[in-house]
Parts: C-alpha cells; sequence; structure tokens
C-alpha cells in the first residue's frame, strides 16, 4: 500500500512563501512521476505541477509559472513544492498525488495514489 502525506501549509500573507513537502512510503513502482494538485472552496481540483521520475521534466499551470517549483529528492521519497509570491487565489487545499508512470501527467484522472491534503491560506 502506498501512502502519501502533505505537509508544509498554513496561513502566509500575500506575497509571501511556504514549501510543501509530501513523503511518499510503501511498495512504490520502480519509477513514478509526481504531481500536486489543488482544490479551493466551491471549485473543481485543478492542476498545479508534476515532475518526471528523473526530475529532468517538470510541468506548471499557467498561474503558477514563474513563482511555483517542483522539485523531487528520489532517495527520501519525497516530491516538494516551493511557493513564492503567494497570492490570495492560491488559497486552496493541496494535494500530492502519485502516478505509476514514469512521465509527468496534468490529468488527475491518471494518478494513481493520492495524499489527504494541507491547507494553504493567503490572507490580502
Amino acid at each position: 500500500q502506498v501512502q502519501l502525506v502533505e505537509s508544509g501549509g498554513g496561513l502566509v500573507q500575500a506575497g509571501g512563501s511556504l514549501r510543501l513537502s509530501c513523503a511518499v512510503s510503501g511498495r512504490t513502482a520502480s519509477a513514478y512521476a509526481m504531481g500536486w494538485f489543488r482544490q479551493a472552496p466551491g471549485k473543481e481540483r485543478e492542476f498545479v505541477a508534476t515532475i518526471n521520475w528523473s526530475g529532468t521534466a517538470t510541468y506548471y499551470t499557467a498561474s503558477v509559472k514563474g513563482r511555483f517549483t517542483i522539485s523531487r529528492d528520489i532517495a527520501k521519497k519525497a516530491v516538494f513544492l516551493q511557493m513564492n509570491s503567494l497570492k490570495p487565489e492560491d488559497t486552496a487545499v493541496y494535494y500530492c498525488a502519485l502516478r505509476r508512470e514514469s512521465g509527468t501527467s496534468r490529468t488527475a484522472g491518471e494518478y494513481d495514489y493520492w495524499g489527504q491534503g494541507t491547507q494553504v491560506t493567503v490572507s490580502s
């Protein structure tokens, strides 16, 4: 059983920064991609960022490009989301997800495991 546990969320003022972490445990595939998604109140879950197995390919939704950075530590089985210049519209529950394929995906349905989420609140 694969488990994902997010941490690092919290309350921050607009313009501030947060670093989310996601720890992976259990029997994972030999190579897997990771992603971050978010869901704001009353909205659908949306893609934020994804990274491939080797860390050589990353993709971001347009609204966070240049402000957020996804990275991973394969040895520690962890993925991170550095969020800078945060805006009130970034307020959401952030979820990490694992895909049992080495390549990236922007589609939530292509991920096999999900964490419980961590709340990020950005005040204006």
